[in-house]
This record gives C-alpha cells, structure tokens and sequence, in this order.
C-alpha cells in the first residue's frame, strides 16, 4: 500500500507540474516518516524513494543508523541548538532555521565535524502564532546575510508551514509570497546563498503549492497513513 499510495502522490505532483508548465523532475517528494516504523521506509527505499523527513533528532539518528539502503535524510522539525550536534553529519538538508543562534551552533557543529550543511530559513508567512519561522521580509532577509558569513553553513532555499485548511486554494496567496520572497533574495546576489529550494507544501496542499513553484513537498499521511503519536 506504501508503493501505491507514494506512487499516487507522484502522480499528483506531474499533473500539477503540467499544469504549471513545470518539468516534474523539479520537484522533490520527502516522504515524511516521522512516527514510523523504520520498516516502511525500508519498503519506500526500495521501491526507489530517497528523501525521507523526520521532525524529531533522535527518531532521525535511530533510523539513520540502522538503515543500510542508501536514503537522504531531511530534518523538517524545530531544531533545539542543543540537539545540532548530532545530525550536522547525517542530514541532507536542515528545513528550519529561524535564528541567528540557531545558524551559529549548526556552522559551529559542522566545523568541528568538518562538514558543510546545507539548510533553509523557515518563514511563518502566514504570521501563526503556533508556528516557528520568521515573519517580516527584512527578518528573513537579515539572516540571510548573516547567516551567510558563517562558516561551513550553506543557505540553499526557504520553507514554510503553510496553516491547516480545509481548502488548499486558501494557501495559494501564502506559497505565492514565500515564492516571491525566493526571487527578491535570489535577485540580491548574497555571497554564500543560492537560493534553488522552495520547501513548501504538504499532504493537504501540496499540489498548489507545486502550482505555485515548490521544488520540495513534504507528504506524510499521503503515503504512510495516520500518524502514530503514542510512540
């Protein structure tokens, strides 16, 4: 069911690529895993799946050690900056950075295990007080610049977590400003920043936030099912 489920995802996310005028193999699908079982994302592996979400440090550096197939890990969740020093080497990409702080301890960790980490600023674009991300342009902005100066740190794009709605056309404004918001900095030219990932989507509405330029959707339930959150 995993195989068909994920497959029925990618599907979804060319249609919609088609429907944009977008080449589907711009978008990147992160089967987001947290809460389950290391065997399903065995079963995803070898059915060709390689980008895998978790929200939690530890669950991640469980499954990142005990899985053999070769799979590319992406921590979405809030990262505590007492927790960066286990996955500095073990992640593909950082989604949430929101803090100069934060940014700091990652560029720390990653020199001492001389590593480069590529990472992306979270922006709350749809300013929710339940959620991390920066809010302003000029906030984002300046971390950017001053996230770029740091060692061993490299800023390769923005997310966000767009608010839950019963209609995914209600989010389309939200992806369509963080999507601006990727070109204005693009357009900046900042050394150290390339800006080529637009985190932004997830089960209820990836497909317009793929419409709307995502070159990264994170779907969980639309693959592996309800999470388990008595784990």
């Amino acid at each position: 069911m995993l195989k068909e489920n994920y497959d029925m995802v990618a599907e979804k996310v060319r249609a919609a690529c088609e429907r944009s005028g977008r080449n589907p193999e711009e978008v990147t699908i992160i089967a987001v895993s947290k809460t389950k079982p290391l065997e399903d994302v065995v079963e995803l592996s070898r059915h060709g799946v390689t980008d895998f979400g978790e929200n939690k440090v530890q669950e991640l550096c469980s499954k990142y050690e005990a899985i053999e197939n070769p799979v590319r890990w992406h921590l979405i969740g809030h990262l505590q900056t007492n927790k960066v020093k286990y996955i500095v080497d073990k992640v593909a990409l950082i989604h949430s950075v929101d803090s100069l702080k934060l940014a700091k301890q990652i560029s720390k960790e990653a020199v001492k295990k001389q590593v480069t980490v590529p990472v992306l600023i979270q922006v709350n674009v749809a300013e929710e007080e339940t959620k991390f991300g920066l809010e302003s342009t000029d906030e984002v902005m300046e971390l950017v610049q001053e996230t770029a100066k740091l060692p061993n740190i490299s800023i390769q794009g923005l997310m966000t977590i767009a608010p839950f709605v019963d209609d995914p056309e209600d989010n389309r404004k939200y992806f369509r400003q963080l999507k601006q918001l990727f070109i204005d900095i693009d357009k900046k030219n900042f050394d150290n920043v390339t800006m080529k990932i637009l985190s932004m989507g997830m089960t209820n509405d990836y497909e317009v936030a793929v419409e709307e330029g995502a070159t990264m959707v994170r779907v969980g339930t639309g693959i592996f099912g309800a999470r388990n959150y008595n784990i």
